[in-house]
């Protein structure tokens, strides 16, 4: 596939997820993302489980080169400002403030660069009664009313990935990109600030908009009983998701897949309102019926009546998926960390080809000799 950034130059000052995770999507895209990591341990997610190459450091920093540099050293930060010299993009993540501590603020680096695109992502925002708070996931999640969403009812805790972390980060990749195309026309640098409070309060849209326009608060529950969405245990162990939205056609083959036609004529279920209103009564009434047959039987049952539905995948399956092996969802290359590494590919389908080539997470300083280089020519030239 072409690489459709691959005249673009990005400069990661990242730690943990958001400021990795916006480089990360820019060099899915082709772009030059060169990590600056601090000497020694480097970016701190490396080694949240020890050693320099934790799975969690590997899942944000695909498709980059890594050099180390202390910023609070003049010797250091002369090459670096040198590198932002020759970058279109600077990305960062620190707390309000820390940026400008390390010789690292939007004017320090727009004298060697002014048409650069300055991305500073936080926590809280830069300004406010809030700026200076430490911030991670959890917290964004709940800041922004979205941990409401995912958190069970009547056990509260915090589940699932780190969506917050991620989002941001992608949020961050799409405002860089317009200020890019913006630069095409103009000639014009960019600062751009983009906090997780931000980032999670646009992605929770729905929620607040049932809220202004209905005055409806949305809990856990709401999505799933409007969209009448389930999961089913299976005779085998695994699960099953069954999505059958609005349309009648769907809540009918449902029923005629599962054998269970009488509940058309139950007055709890007969029409949409009435399967929202009890869809506790549907859950315990579908539950035992599901135990009796494996998740692929009912799979088959489901598909030859054109039910939404899918397995409920764990990671060991999900890529193996016949659809997924189709789309070449996983990718591999050779790593001298791991012998092989292997990943989600991007998304991106461009002219109808994806991207299958992969750069394995560099280890710390990998690139730092060969970049040194490179700036070396370009003064010398």
């Amino acid at each position: 596939m072409v690489k459709i950034l691959k005249d673009i130059r990005v400069v990661e000052l990242g730690t943990y997820i958001t400021g990795p995770a916006a480089g990360m999507h820019l060099a899915d895209l082709g772009a030059d993302v060169i990590k600056v990591e601090r000497p020694g341990k480097g970016d701190p997610f490396r080694e949240f489980k020890g050693g320099l190459y934790s799975a969690h450091y590997q899942a944000y920093n695909r498709n980059k080169r890594s050099i180390a540099l202390d910023t609070t050293k003049p010797d250091d930060l002369a090459v670096f400002l040198d590198l932002i010299a020759t970058a279109d993009v600077f990305i960062q993540n620190f707390r309000p403030g820390v940026a400008e501590n390390l010789g690292v603020g939007e004017e320090d680096l727009r004298r060697a660069r002014p048409d650069l695109i300055y991305c500073a992502i936080s926590g809280f925002g830069q300004t406010g009664p809030s700026r200076d708070r430490p911030a991670f996931d959890s917290v964004a999640q709940a800041a922004s009313g979205y941990l409401r969403l995912l958190t069970p009812p009547t056990d509260p805790r915090v589940i699932g990935p780190a969506i917050a972390d991620s989002l941001t980060g992608q949020y961050a990749a799409m405002g860089i990109l317009a200020a890019l195309i913006e630069r095409t026309k103009t000639g014009r640098g960019r600062r751009l600030d983009i906090s997780m409070l931000e980032a999670m309060s646009h992605f929770n849209l729905d929620s607040f908009t049932h809220y202004y326009s209905a005055g409806e608060v949305m809990g856990p529950l709401s999505r799933p009983m409007v969209s009448q969405s389930y999961t089913f245990e299976c005779a085998d162990g695994k699960w099953v998701a069954i999505h059958m939205s609005s349309p009648t056609k769907f809540w009918l083959s449902f029923l005629a897949a599962t054998g269970q036609d009488h509940l058309a004529q139950d007055p709890r279920f007969a029409e949409r309102p009435e399967r929202i209103r009890h869809q506790d009564d549907l859950i315990a009434h579908f539950t035992p019926v599901f135990l009796k047959k494996t998740r692929d039987a009912w799979c088959a049952a489901l598909l030859d009546h054109e039910v939404p539905h899918s397995p409920a995948y764990d990671s060991d399956e999900a890529l193996e998926d016949p659809q997924a092996r189709h789309l070449n969802l996983k990718i591999s290359a050779p790593s001298r960390e791991l012998g092989t590494f292997t990943t989600v590919r991007a998304p991106y389908n461009f002219d109808g080809q994806p991207e299958l080539d992969v750069v394995p997470p560099p280890v710390l300083d990998e690139h730092g000799a060969e970049i040194r280089s490179e700036l070396a020519r370009r003064k010398a030239s």
